[in-house]
């Protein structure tokens, strides 16, 4: 049975819009003359921020005339930072219709509209043709999807043949279940983790090859440590991804870095490619 009613009403808030313009505002930003940069803080709606969104742009070296897809792509921060630092086309697919409009309003705002667009749908049943881009990735999305077969399937399905995807997101570890609330979920039934193997195996019998497997964990940890002395050293920042999140967000991500540093979760990415 789909869960996409309960993923999509977990991430609606009401009113995001409004809020991301206010706290632009007061951090003293021109909302009507944006970048991607000045997004940067709040808008890459995962562990590492925009430095891991780098990272994995970083390993798919998308050219300018590639054509790219982000599956569960938020509020548009990854695309918007591809295509403003590269001049790569990227579609976005996001099962949220408040973070599809929030995403289109960005993105209008930081003049990126003739490079990034964006569709609402699900990430199980892609609304693209076969071999439709050069290349996908995927960050922090899979927690919420129970069947990732379907997941890994629909992704293997739209990319060319030859084209990269990249996998990022969390997987269970030893040290037991998630604290929550967290990011993704605010109860145990929403969380959908399996183990690092299991991943790797889903993805192989989607049909991609696997070309590197790999446990960002102590780079989380380094990122944590990092996060935690700036905000001791200057207090709670103004933009961040707590703004998405919602008046619980500060909780989640506490119980999510937790989860990470007591071993409840492993940061994990998948460098792969369609034959």
């Amino acid at each position: 049975m789909s869960n996409e009613g309960e993923i999509s009403g977990h991430w609606t808030t009401g009113g995001l819009a409004r809020t991301i313009l206010d706290a632009l505002k007061e951090a003293g930003i021109d909302t009507e003359n944006l970048t991607a940069k000045d997004l940067e803080p709040l808008d890459n709606m995962h562990g590492g921020g925009a430095g891991a969104t780098r990272e994995m742009m970083a390993l798919l070296a998308p050219a300018p005339d590639q054509h790219l897809l982000d599956i569960g792509s938020g509020i548009g921060g990854p695309a918007r930072l591809l295509a403003s630092e590269t001049g790569v086309k990227v579609t976005g697919i996001d099962l949220t219709p408040e973070f599809c409009d929030v995403a289109v309003m960005l993105t209008e705002k930081t003049g990126l509209s003739g490079l990034v667009g964006f569709r609402q749908g699900s990430a199980l049943e892609l609304p693209f043709d076969d071999v439709s881009f050069d290349g996908a990735y995927t960050h922090n999305v899979t927690m919420n999807i129970p069947d990732k077969a379907s997941f890994y399937a629909e992704a293997f399905r739209v990319v060319k043949p030859g084209g990269l995807f990249v996998s990022i997101g969390l997987a269970e570890g030893p040290g037991g279940p998630p604290l929550f609330p967290v990011p993704w979920a605010k109860a145990p039934e929403d969380s959908h983790l399996v183990s690092s193997d299991e991943t790797w195996r889903l993805l192989e019998e989607a049909g991609f090859e696997i070309i590197e497997k790999i446990d960002k964990t102590e780079a989380s940890l380094e990122n944590i440590e990092r996060d935690r002395g700036k905000i001791a050293a200057e207090g709670p920042p103004a933009l961040s991804v707590h703004l998405i999140l919602g008046a619980d967000g500060p909780e989640r991500l506490k119980n999510s870095a937790r989860s990470v540093e007591e071993g409840r979760t492993i940061p994990i990415e998948a460098l792969c490619r369609r034959h």
